[in-house]
C-alpha cells in the first residue's frame, strides 16, 4: 500500500497538477517536493486529508476505552451519561479546565483533552462532526493544515475555558462558560467550522460562510440551553480556527512546511496525554 514511486508522474499535493515524481518544485503552484519523496500516491489513497480522519477517530477511541476501564465501572444509565467517565480518569489521561492547569500545573493539558470524552454519546456526537467537517476543511486547506487548525482550534478553546472557569469560578453553575474540568473534540471541530467561515470570507462566497454560520449557531445556542455544555471551549474553538484559517491563507498553495507543522502538532498532542499520566500523582 505504502510503496514509493520513484519515476514517472504524480499528483501535485497541493494544487492537483501532474508533476514528474522526482521534480524538485511544482510548476504550476510553486510547491516543493511536490511528489513527497515518492509516497504522494500512497498518501492519497488514504484520502484528501492523508488519513486524519481515520488516525482522530482511533485515537479518540482508544482513549475513551482506556478511560472507561481506569473508571473501572461499566454504567448504562441512558441518556448524555451512557457509559460515563469518571473526573478522576479524565484528569489522569490529560482533561483540561481550570483545574487541571492552575490547580496542578498542568497547562500541556489545553493539548490533550481534545482527545478524551466523557461518556459513550459524547463521543459519537463528536466523531459524527468530525467526519462531515473533516473532509470539508481538508479540500478547502490541504491536510497539513487541516491538523494545524484543528489543533490551534482544540488549544485556544481549552485554554479560554480554562482562564474563563478561573476567574469566574464564583459564578453560578447554570452559567456554562468556563469549566473546572472539561474534555471533548467539540472545541477543535468549533475550530474547523470556524476555518470554513474565514473561507468563505476570504472568497467572498456567501453559501460558503452562511453554511458555517448554520453550523455554528444552532450548537451555540443549543450549549447555552444544555447544562454539561463548555460553551467557553466552543466559543474558544471557533475563534481559534478563524484566527488559523487567517494565517494560513486557504487560497494559497499548502507547502511542505505545513506538513511539518502537523506532524508537530500530533507528536506534542501524544506528548501531552503521556505527561498526563505520568503526573497523574498531582492529581488530588
Amino acid at each position: 500500500m505504502f510503496k514509493r514511486q520513484t519515476t514517472g508522474s504524480v499528483v501535485c499535493a497541493s494544487c492537483g497538477y501532474l508533476v514528474g515524481v522526482n521534480d524538485e518544485t511544482c510548476y504550476h503552484c510553486g510547491r516543493r517536493n511536490p511528489g513527497l519523496w515518492g509516497f504522494a500516491p500512497a498518501l492519497r489513497s488514504l484520502g484528501n486529508d492523508l488519513g486524519f480522519l481515520p488516525f482522530v477517530t482511533g485515537l479518540c477511541v482508544l482513549m475513551y476505552a482506556l478511560s472507561l476501564l481506569a473508571t473501572g465501572q461499566l454504567i448504562m444509565s441512558g441518556g448524555l451519561s451512557m457509559l460515563p467517565v469518571s473526573a478522576f480518569a479524565e484528569a489522569a489521561f490529560g482533561a483540561s479546565g481550570f483545574i487541571p492547569v492552575f490547580g496542578w500545573n498542568h497547562w500541556w493539558s489545553v493539548l490533550s483533552a481534545g482527545w478524551l470524552h466523557g461518556s459513550l454519546i459524547h463521543l459519537a456526537m463528536n466523531l459524527w462532526g468530525l467526519r462531515i467537517l473533516a473532509p470539508i476543511v481538508a479540500e478547502l486547506y490541504g491536510p497539513g493544515r487541516l491538523v494545524v487548525i484543528y489543533t490551534v482550534g482544540s488549544v485556544v478553546g481549552f485554554t479560554l475555558s480554562s482562564v474563563a472557569g478561573y476567574w469566574l469560578r464564583f459564578m453560578p453553575l447554570n452559567f456554562h462558560f468556563g469549566a473546572g474540568i472539561t474534555v471533548g473534540a467539540s472545541a477543535a471541530i468549533f475550530g474547523l467550522i470556524g476555518a470554513v467561515l474565514y473561507y468563505g470570507h476570504r472568497t467572498g462566497s456567501r453559501h460558503v460562510s452562511s453554511q458555517a454560520w448554520s453550523w455554528a449557531i444552532p450548537n451555540i445556542i443549543f450549549g447555552f440551553l444544555m447544562p454539561g455544555i463548555d460553551n467557553a471551549a466552543h466559543l474558544g474553538g471557533f475563534l481559534g480556527g478563524y484566527l488559523a484559517g487567517r494565517a494560513l491563507d486557504p487560497l494559497k498553495p499548502e507547502r511542505v512546511k505545513h506538513m511539518f507543522w502537523a506532524v508537530v502538532c500530533l507528536s506534542l498532542s501524544l506528548a501531552s496525554i503521556v505527561a498526563s499520566f505520568l503526573t497523574r500523582g498531582d492529581i488530588r
